[in-house]
């Protein structure tokens, strides 16, 4: 079932029933549906509040209409581009020209911002996985966006699944930065590959590969540094160690992923394309969700760079980092808009 139409169940109360049947899936759907919610109650809330306020006048829809329309999406960052995305497909619906109701052109709304996300090739967000044993992923971005942080939640989150994790810790140059994932490593019992600070990136990486294919590990998650002042030199550090992972590694690292900070917003959007202009990012990952009313970038980065969310940050604690769910994104994001 696509997303659309679990929404549309979602909408009808369809979903109420059936997670009451008891059954282990539907229970698991039901907390994946609580956590999304309450990770995106700041944005659902202020995205709410945006729309409701423009409706709080509504006298039918006309130019003017559609003009506050696009403030409405600007300002809840989903971008400019898919801002008049969305705008010019509504303005080309001729039923919204026609509708009296604000229910009816809300929920063509909806209608239209789902199709306009799932438009364009087709994204998964499961993790790649080498089928020659040791899949390596490499963790790039700025400092400050909770890189280490969401290695250590991914490291968590794989050994619970039966997994042989290392690490390694390829940013040499952050004050701190060896410390901090030696100190998630010791919290989630996974070992670290570790060099010294100053040192080379790219040796600390080959060392970690060597020791992760002696001791028959299954994910060797690669932390770098995230110094985008100095744009030239970091791009030219995450392609030495992506040669070394190559050379070691028959098809080089699995996932590239871009872990991004969600309260920045529209910053967050810059630096994917940023990044993605100079490396060949895989997915990403948005953290913070949990704590910011900006979630709406995810939209944005959807319709751009069409690059697959990975994981989303729904909070502090070690498994608060889910995969991301888009039908869970959206429902969260527009429930609200819709009666049941």
């Amino acid at each position: 079932m696509g997303f659309w139409d679990r929404i549309k169940r979602a909408f009808t109360g369809e979903d109420d029933k059936a997670v009451t049947q008891g059954t282990q899936e539907q229970e698991e759907k039901k907390i994946v549906f609580e956590q999304y919610e309450q990770g995106l109650e700041k944005t659902r809330r202020s995205f709410t509040e945006r729309i409701n306020d423009l409706f709080s006048s509504f006298d039918g829809v006309d130019d003017d209409f559609f003009d506050e329309l696009e403030e409405v999406f600007i300002s809840a960052d989903v971008g400019f581009d898919m801002t008049l995305a969305l705008t010019d497909a509504l303005r080309e619906d001729e039923s919204i020209w026609q509708a009296k109701s604000q229910d009816a052109v809300k929920q063509a709304i909806v209608n239209h911002m789902v199709a306009i996300y799932e438009k364009g090739d087709s994204l998964t967000p499961n993790l790649a996985k080498s089928e020659q044993g040791l899949t390596v992923i490499l963790f790039v971005g700025v400092n400050g966006v909770g890189k280490t942080t969401t290695i250590g939640k991914l490291a968590a989150k794989l050994k619970r699944e039966g997994n042989r994790v290392l690490l390694a810790a390829g940013d040499t140059f952050r004050a701190g930065a060896i410390e901090q994932i030696e100190v998630w490593g010791e919290r989630i019992d996974v070992p670290v590959v570790e060099g010294t600070m100053g040192g080379d990136p790219a040796s600390v990486v080959f060392d970690a590969i060597k020791k992760a294919k002696e001791e028959r590990v299954d994910y060797l998650l690669v932390d770098t540094a995230g110094r985008l002042q100095n744009k030239v030199n970091l791009m030219n550090e995450l392609e030495k160690i992506k040669r070394i992972i190559s050379r070691e590694i028959p098809g080089g690292a699995q996932e590239v992923l871009l872990v991004l900070d969600a309260t920045t917003g529209q910053n967050a959007l810059i630096q994917a394309k940023q990044f993605n202009e100079t490396t060949d990012i895989t997915g990403l990952v948005l953290t913070k969700l949990d704590g910011t009313a900006k979630g709406g970038v995810i939209l944005a980065i959807r319709h751009e760079l069409n690059i697959p969310v990975k994981f989303v940050g729904l909070g502090e604690k070690v498994d608060d980092l889910k995969p991301f769910a888009a039908d869970e994104y959206m429902y969260s994001l527009i429930k609200d808009l819709i009666e049941k």
